[in-house]
């Protein structure tokens, strides 16, 4: 296991500034993600942890070995540093067998050709591909493919592995059926992982800590998965972890307002700020009934999508979305179209202050 420290690193590409003043710890044996939209500079820091690229300055540790010092641009060559790493499109070789793919890093490392064929053989088994050692990439599919590629990165047991969004050309399945592998994998090798990805689902899925980084390139906030999604920092943070319904409030003294009405729960607050705040939603946080106690409303519009039907609705001149379990809506009588009546009520709400992203 390997923990990885980044301090006070700037990178950037002639006028295009893509890290400043970056500070980081992985610790050892964690699953830490660094999600955030593209372009912010994810694959740049796995690139410098990697020894692909040299930051312009600061410093970057593995396991308290100096591996980079932007002041010198002295910096461990990729093959010294323990890593393993899986990209996006595979990157496997097309002319070489499953077998050989595998076994390339060992080759290269001099390793026995009986030890190769055990630990090739061993490692083909945990990564799911048993029979399949001999065929070529061609026959394979994208999740067998992504497999060849975890188990080269794996073969050389590496204390760090590096993984840059390896699940984004699967399909939905094989996204949600790889990520268990991975994170499964994990704990098995007990190595640490830092992982790249822009899609929140997997971030939550598999993280053990994760950072939530904005278009700049800067960390906006790091936190476990459930403390990410239950107290984000701010309205950025709230709206890249999934579908978010914002409405302005104003506050006075411990109560918040919407267009006057008081908030018919107490918030959950994350800032002190008195001035530009927001009241902020998930969909699975607003419900509504016909009549009774709330914020009046009146839905917009009625979407059926099987499962769930969803509903937008205005709620003091302000439109949120919400949705409910089909079979809850006609049993209750909660159908509704466009232009019903409704009362608003809500689970939840995090109170946050806006931000500029």
């Amino acid at each position: 296991m390997a923990e990885v420290r980044l301090e006070n690193v700037f990178k950037s590409y002639e006028k295009h500034t893509v890290h400043s003043d970056l500070n980081l710890t992985v610790n050892e044996g964690e699953c830490f993600v660094l999600l955030g939209p593209s372009g912010c500079g994810k694959t740049v820091m796995l690139r410098m942890i990697s020894g692909f690229e040299k930051p312009d300055r600061g410093k970057i540790y593995i396991n308290n070995d100096l591996v980079a010092d932007g002041s010198t641009q002295d910096s461990a060559r990729p093959e010294d540093r323990n890593f393993g790493m899986v990209f996006q499109d595979y990157a496997v070789w097309p002319h070489m067998t499953v077998y050989k793919n595998i076994a390339y890093p060992l080759k290269v490392k001099g390793e026995k050709p009986d030890e190769i064929k055990k630990r090739v053989m061993e490692i083909v088994d945990v990564t799911g591909l048993t029979g399949l050692d001999q065929r070529l990439p061609s026959q394979l599919s994208g999740g067998q493919q992504q497999r060849v590629a975890l188990a080269r990165a794996l073969i050389s047991r590496p204390s760090l592995m590096l993984l840059d969004e390896p699940l984004s050309n699967l399909d939905a399945n094989l996204r949600e059926e790889m990520r268990f592998e991975i994170k499964a994998l994990q704990k098995d090798f007990g190595m640490t992982v830092i992982y790249v990805t822009h899609d929140q689902e997997i971030g939550l899925a598999i993280a053990d800590r994760l950072a939530v980084m904005d278009h700049n390139g800067k960390i906006v906030q790091i936190g476990t998965p459930v403390e990410i999604f239950e107290n984000p920092i701010n309205d950025y943070v709230f709206r890249f972890m999934g579908v978010s319904n914002f409405i302005p409030v104003t506050r006075k003294g411990d109560d918040f307002f919407i267009s006057g009405e008081k908030l018919p729960i107490a918030p959950n607050v994350n800032t002190d700020a008195t001035e530009n705040l927001v009241a902020a939603l998930r969909p699975s946080d607003v419900y509504f009934t016909r009549n009774g106690e709330g914020l009046k409303a009146k839905v917009i519009r009625s979407s059926f999508l099987g499962a769930v039907t969803d509903f937008q609705i205005d709620v003091l001149g302000h439109t949120i979305r919400t949705e409910m379990n089909t079979y809850e809506a006609l049993t209750q009588d909660l159908m509704l179209n466009s232009g019903d009546d409704c009362v608003v009520n809500f689970h939840g709400i995090n109170v946050l202050e806006q931000s500029n992203n």
